[in-house]
């Protein structure tokens, strides 16, 4: 990591000139106030996990600034790759827009870099991202705030790999029928194993690491009889759906704790229907409780994925109303916690034509904007754009649409 600086404050320092209970007092004085300052009004005052880890000061070598609001688009390790990111960058140039989420795990369960060949985790990477220093290099001149994306728990690599930290069905790893396998949200081991990635991806200068798939496999309450797979440390009690709940809410709580160290913020995407229901039962995302252990909540509220809502029979043809109606729920959810985290929804840049004629229609810059502007109504102003191919809409009004 050639730009990459772990400093830590001279303990015995203070024990010289001050004495242990110097030490301790000083320790008790150290906080970090002011946390989220450059995002919103609201100001967070957190401490260090452990006195220790108060001393640590990281510097990946790189000067990112919180932009005035998030305003961003998915990038594929693929696209970081190729002639395309030159094309993004220029884009972002020229318009309001101010990030990049990039994928540094991604669904399949590739690391989308080769890391250095003794690493363990050099067997499970591709070269999509040849040099991740000049990749990082460029976003810092070009003031691109970076999130770093990380799939979590739909995983094929790693359940082909480890079997026993997947689901069997048969004594085989069960798959989807999209042919995808998931690993086992109750083991730690699995937890370990993400958050360490997520540690390299601080460690190479990003300022925000966003965890995908923080769940159970879809319709998992039809399967947990059926599947063969182990409960960790879960083992107390007879209610499946608030031990699966319990374990992804773990997850991001200690995730959010191991990262604690090197000074980046921790977002989750989930489900947007799962703010409008106490909790998914399948899956075990609560939106509240995962909410209330991250710094950024995204919820991914594109129109042509929700069946019908709302009241609105055919939400693709209907972006305004949609997130709107979306947007006042999870005001109302957020605004019931203590401290919230920042709200930065995914929103559609893309055309749902799967969805057949009469139920979609071909998203341009005013259907872009009009989700926008409902968030704007809705005094959400962060926001996520997805266009799996990386190929967004040209002309749109970010910022007065």
């Amino acid at each position: 990591m050639g730009k990459t600086k772990l400093f830590l404050a001279s303990i015995t320092a203070l024990l010289v000139f001050g004495g242990a209970s110097a030490f301790a007092e000083e320790a008790d004085e150290v906080k970090t106030a002011a946390y989220h300052q450059e995002k919103q009004t609201n100001l967070v005052e957190r401490e260090w996990p452990d006195i220790v880890a108060r001393f640590v000061v990281f510097d990946s070598g790189y000067t990112f600034e919180y932009p005035d609001a998030v305003r961003g688009i998915y990038v594929t390790g693929n696209t970081v790759g190729v002639q395309r990111f030159d094309e993004l960058i220029e884009f972002l140039d020229t318009t309001a827009l101010n990030s990049m989420v990039i994928d540094i795990k991604e669904d399949h369960g590739w690391l989308t870099y080769r890391p250095d060949e003794d690493s363990p985790y050099y067997e499970i990477s591709q070269n999509f991202i040849p040099d991740t220093e000049a990749m990082m290099s460029r976003l810092e001149e070009h003031e691109i705030y970076p999130i770093a994306r990380v799939v979590v728990f739909k995983d094929s690599v790693l359940a082909e790999k480890r079997p026993d930290l997947s689901f069997l069905e048969n004594g085989e790893v069960w798959k989807n029928n999209r042919n995808e396998a998931f690993v086992n949200p109750f083991l730690k081991e699995v937890w370990d194993y993400n958050i360490d990635i997520a540690i390299k991806a601080a460690e190479m200068g990003f300022q925000e690491i966003q965890f995908d798939y923080v769940r159970f496999p879809e319709g998992f309450e039809r399967r947990d009889d059926i599947l063969e797979y182990d409960v960790g440390p879960y083992t107390d009690g007879d209610d499946n759906v608030q031990k699966r709940v319990d374990a992804v809410t773990d997850f991001v709580a200690y995730a959010r704790e191991q990262l604690e160290p090197y000074d980046v913020d921790v977002s989750v995407d989930i489900f947007g229907y799962a703010a409008t229901i106490s909790e998914a039962p399948g899956i075990g995302q609560n939106f509240s409780r995962i909410s209330d252990n991250v710094d950024v909540i995204s919820s991914m509220i594109y129109p042509s994925h929700w069946t019908p809502y709302f009241g609105i029979d055919k939400p693709d043809l209907y972006p305004y109303e949609l997130v709107d109606e979306y947007a006042k729920v999870e005001n109302e959810v957020l605004g019931a916690l203590e401290t919230p985290p920042v709200s930065r929804p995914w929103i559609q840049d893309f055309t749902a034509s799967w969805l057949g004629p009469g139920n979609y229609m071909t998203y341009g810059v005013d259907e872009v904007e009009a989700q926008i502007r409902a968030l704007y109504d809705n005094d959400i102003y962060e926001f996520l754009l997805w266009n799996a191919n990386n190929r967004y809409t040209r002309g749109v009004n970010y910022l007065e649409p």
